[in-house]
């Protein structure tokens, strides 16, 4: 068989990413090919403390001695020429957070190709593992693209499903996606280099949106069903997080990190207000009342505090057996 790149020479790749998501694929690139150039997000302050941190693709690029590149503006004649003087045969984007211009896409000459956590063309956006979970998704996957000028909708190469467990997290089934990344795009490399490679547009009338998660996303609505609640609370865990309100003196916010669904246990929730506290059940949580049911509140966060479980935070917070968490919907 041909190969159309050379059989002694190793692809020139330009590696585009940011998140530690994207490390697999750098290191798996960096033995696979010839990684010529890193391009990441710039320093960004972190924490409580706002102190400014490296992405972990640049630690791991610095680390890899490759050269790096940080750009502000994607459009930059500076990035570009730095960019062009490495002649890339193939730029792979895996988590980056920008859309690429027109110019870099056209730039290398296999194209850019994009590694994407979803099924596409399902959750095309900035956050396909939490709204996968957050919809109640039973599956999920890898997908290797190759871009276009829109965002996700571009040919897809290659894609493998993996199952979604009934209390994944977005944490865990992120982990458990990351080493499919690399080894999809590997197959993807091998498969352009041989002249295998099938490129399939997207079915656009089957496409879901995955928007960028704001504050208000993570707003929990008691009067839902339990199995959406417990969604929405694995789907925003580890960040940023399902929330609720508290009344008292002042109005404060209670994250909410762990649930659990207890159909299998009664308590009369007949005409109970969504968002009452039903009971507290020692050593396992606080059942509250939802909108089809109950659901149980295992750990939790209170403002300025550290997660615990429910036992522990009512050693220290009073949150009595009848009192509604959230805020009153006024007429």
């Amino acid at each position: 068989m041909l190969n159309l790149v050379g059989e002694s020479s190793k692809m020139r790749i330009v590696f585009m990413g940011t998140p530690q998501f994207a490390l697999p694929s750098l290191k798996a690139l960096i033995e696979y090919g010839e990684v010529v150039g890193v391009v990441t997000q710039p320093d960004r302050p972190k924490g409580r403390r706002r102190k400014i941190e490296a992405p972990p693709v640049k630690v791991t690029a610095e680390s890899s001695q490759l050269p790096i590149y940080q750009p502000t503006d994607l459009h930059h004649p500076e990035f570009m020429d730095w960019l062009r003087d490495l002649k890339p045969e193939v730029i792979i984007v895996v988590a980056y957070g920008e859309i690429l211009p027109p110019e870099i896409l056209q730039l290398p000459r296999w194209g850019c190709l994009n590694v994407h956590a979803s099924l596409l063309p399902k959750y095309r956006g900035a956050a396909p593992i939490e709204w996968a979970i957050i919809k109640g998704e039973e599956k999920t996957g890898i997908t290797i693209i190759l871009m276009n000028e829109k965002m996700d909708e571009g040919d897809i190469i290659l894609q493998e499903s993996v199952e979604i467990g009934p209390d994944d997290t977005a944490g865990v089934l992120g982990e458990r996606l990351t080493p499919l990344a690399p080894k999809l795009l590997t197959e993807t490399l091998e498969m352009i280099k041989q002249g295998k490679a099938v490129y399939m547009p997207q079915n656009d009338r089957e496409a879901t949106d995955a928007p960028p998660l704001k504050k208000r996303d993570g707003l929990i609505d008691w009067g839902t069903s339990g199995q959406d609640i417990h969604n929405l609370v694995k789907g925003l865990n580890p960040r940023p997080g399902a929330y609720t309100y508290l009344k008292g003196k002042r109005e404060t916010t209670l994250k909410v990190w762990e649930t659990e669904l207890v159909s299998h246990l009664t308590f009369p929730v007949q005409n109970s207000q969504p968002g009452k506290i039903l009971e507290v059940v020692k050593d396992r949580g606080m059942v509250v009342a939802t909108g089809d049911g109950t659901i149980l509140v295992k750990e939790v966060q209170g403002e300025g505090g550290k997660r615990m479980s429910i036992g522990d935070y009512l050693r220290g917070h009073r949150l009595e057996v009848g009192s509604v968490l959230g805020r009153e919907v006024k007429p």
